[in-house]
């Protein structure tokens, strides 16, 4: 990840601006047993207790590097009730990386944060239609079938 990932400008000005980021050895103790760190890399996005909202575990591209973070985060501002922060963020992913592979995820979720925040259920047939269309074959196509009903 030195060489390539961390490495590419996008990325650092990521890591610099957006994120506290922190490089951890796996075996470096008590932090990589408090977190199950058993490969390289692990990115793990926490909150400021350290509870952990996502993982990612080996090689991830500059590509989809930010979007996975990106992901993390609203789903850590989903699960912390904060759903606006959580809808922004999902969008910043969906507009800026409409082909990362976290894409089919962050919308289905920005659909769900959408009906928690205002209780219409527009926002989940809404991002339904989205990934019919965009992601027709993806497991997140799937879950979101039902909404299709509303």
């Amino acid at each position: 990840m030195n060489t390539v990932t961390y490495s590419n400008e996008t990325v650092i000005n990521f890591l610099n601006n957006d994120v506290v980021a922190i490089q951890i050895q796996f075996d470096f103790k008590p932090l990589a047993t408090r977190y199950n760190l058993q490969w390289t890399p692990t990115i793990i996005v926490l909150d400021s207790k350290g509870k952990e909202y996502s993982r990612t575990v080996g090689y991830i591209s500059p590509e989809e590097f930010i979007p996975t973070i990106l992901l993390g985060i609203g789903k850590a501002f989903m699960e912390q009730e904060k759903y606006n922060n959580a809808i922004n963020t999902f969008k910043k992913l969906i507009d800026n990386y409409p082909k990362s592979k976290a894409t089919p995820e962050a919308i289905y979720y920005y659909g769900v944060c959408g009906y928690k925040n205002t209780h219409n259920p527009s926002h989940l047939k809404t991002s339904y239609e989205l990934l019919k269309n965009n992601f027709p074959d993806n497991e997140w196509t799937l879950r979101a079938e039902p909404y299709q009903l509303l």
